[in-house]
């Protein structure tokens, strides 16, 4: 019988496979005129530079809180936290790049093919993302699960995981705003 941190590791690879299939689908679709996509590589760009910024700002953060977890906590928790972040990085970077993908072909898809096919094209640009955020998190906690199951600390490390995951989606939010 398989465990649970092998069934969440499986899972979360095949959410991975998924979202990457959908990112290829989306790549595929035409993107209209030269002029659109002019504008969508110059989004594209922007989007990427911003990001690239937020998460430079954003390592800071990650450090400190490292060391603080490794130093006061336990070092294991302290990698669960840097992993938790790196997957959170991963799934914002995934989802920026398919959305700014998806929005011209979602403007094209409308002009061209109606609504119904830019409501698919701007979901699938969506679901990229979410599935990104849920399959890293399963994968992560599958993996953290699988390499200290037995532990009674698991929860600590596991915790730690989640808390970098969750800030940094909190303070990418937060900058975001500013």
């Amino acid at each position: 019988m398989l465990g649970i941190g092998v069934i969440a590791t499986v899972l979360g690879v095949v959410g991975l496979i998924i979202a990457l299939r959908i990112y290829l689908y989306i790549k595929r679709q035409p993107y209209g005129t030269d002029a659109m996509k002019e504008i969508s590589e110059l989004i594209h760009e922007g989007a990427m530079v911003f990001l690239k910024r937020e998460y430079k700002t954003l390592t800071w953060f990650i450090v400190i809180v490292f060391l603080l977890l490794g130093f006061f906590v336990h070092w294991f928790t302290a990698i669960a936290y840097l992993c938790g972040s790196l997957c959170s990085m991963l799934a914002g970077y995934f989802g920026l790049n398919a959305a700014t993908r998806a929005n011209v072909r979602t403007t094209y898809a409308a002009k061209e093919k109606g609504e119904s096919h830019a409501l698919i094209m701007a979901f699938c640009g969506g679901s990229v993302m979410g599935l990104c955020v849920g399959s890293l998190g399963v994968l992560g906690v599958g993996i953290f699960y699988r390499l200290f199951g037995g532990d009674p600390v698991t929860s600590v490390h596991i915790n730690g995981f989640a808390m970098g995951a969750s800030s940094i989606a909190l303070f990418a939010r937060r900058l975001c705003r500013n």
